[in-house]
């Protein structure tokens, strides 16, 4: 599934394309993907224009004119492909060949100005969905409700998570994946920022809180380890797993950077570590990590 460095680059690769364009018209191929669509989309949103495209998490949030905002997440499988009239193909560097199979183009948004552009969610596995919510009561959307903080915001810090974390018998890497900690942290990433933090993903999380309260050494390196490898990763375009795509078609290129993720039977990238990167299952999860110098 796309985690928040692949919606992150979605919208960047969106916005420039949607922003300050009026929908004229939108076009749903079928009636449902995960969920069925809001019996109210087609009529909320064409002729509204779009005043800004965000995220929270690994949500797509596409604000209107008419203060409504549209809920769109990527599933498995779904990605957006920008189409302009005059255009002969999609721009960008292909990692691989980019799946064109228009039987999984399920929504589609004509945008009107100059050129005649059109934005096309295609969906093979159909497990994203798109909702609609009032702007001013996100928050309170069962999607929203109860998430932690951006692993990229300033209310991130190794304070937050010791209060969230102590006491806690769950294993640190649990944790991390509970979006009630973080939002928008996922698998690859907790893995990387683990090993970047030389923190072993099966202690409890309360180990990295002192009995006072205060958070350890440890958890005070894994926080800037979060944020580095998530900014990283949004500037590298994300990891392409799969089916992942960047908007303009191209592949994320993160992939080569992995440290441990999915390197099961390599030398530790650490200099000073001769250990060799290990798989574990956790809460039917992959872990991947390096059990020589990832003991703290």
């Amino acid at each position: 599934m796309p985690e928040l460095p692949e919606v992150e680059t979605v919208r960047r690769g969106l916005a420039p394309a949607m922003e300050g364009r009026r929908i004229e018209k939108l076009v749903l191929n079928r009636a449902d993907l995960r969920f069925p669509f809001p019996e109210n989309l087609v009529e909320t949103v064409e002729n509204r224009t779009i005043i800004a495209l965000g995220r929270r998490a690994k949500y797509l949030l596409i604000d209107l004119d008419n203060d409504m905002t549209i809920i769109a997440h990527l599933g498995m499988s779904g990605s957006y492909r920008v189409e302009d009239h005059d255009a002969e193909h999609v721009p960008g560097r292909f990692h691989t060949p980019r799946n064109v199979n228009t039987l999984h183009d399920h929504v589609v948004f004509q945008l009107g100005g100059l050129p005649a552009r059109r934005i096309i969610y295609n969906d093979p596995r159909r497990f994203g969905f798109i909702k609609l919510a009032p702007k001013t009561m996100l928050e309170a959307d069962p999607s929203f409700a109860g998430l932690g903080p951006e692993p990229t915001g300033n209310s991130l810090d190794a304070d937050f998570l010791a209060r969230r974390f102590a006491g806690k018998s769950q294993a640190i890497k649990s944790a991390l994946l509970d979006q009630r900690n973080i939002a928008g942290l996922g698998n690859i990433y907790v893995c990387e920022a683990l090993w970047r933090a030389r923190l072993s993903p099966f202690r409890a999380a309360s180990h990295l809180v002192t009995p006072s309260g205060k958070p350890r050494e440890g958890l005070k390196r894994l926080v800037p380890a979060i944020r580095d490898v998530i900014a990283e990763a949004i500037e590298a375009g994300g990891s392409t797993l799969r089916d992942h795509r960047k908007t303009d078609g191209t592949l994320g290129y993160f992939q080569h950077s992995f440290s441990v993720y999915d390197r099961t039977g390599t030398p530790c990238p650490h200099e000073d570590c001769n250990g060799t990167i290990a798989r574990a299952v956790q809460s039917g999860r992959s872990t991947f990590y390096c059990p020589a110098c990832q003991k703290g």
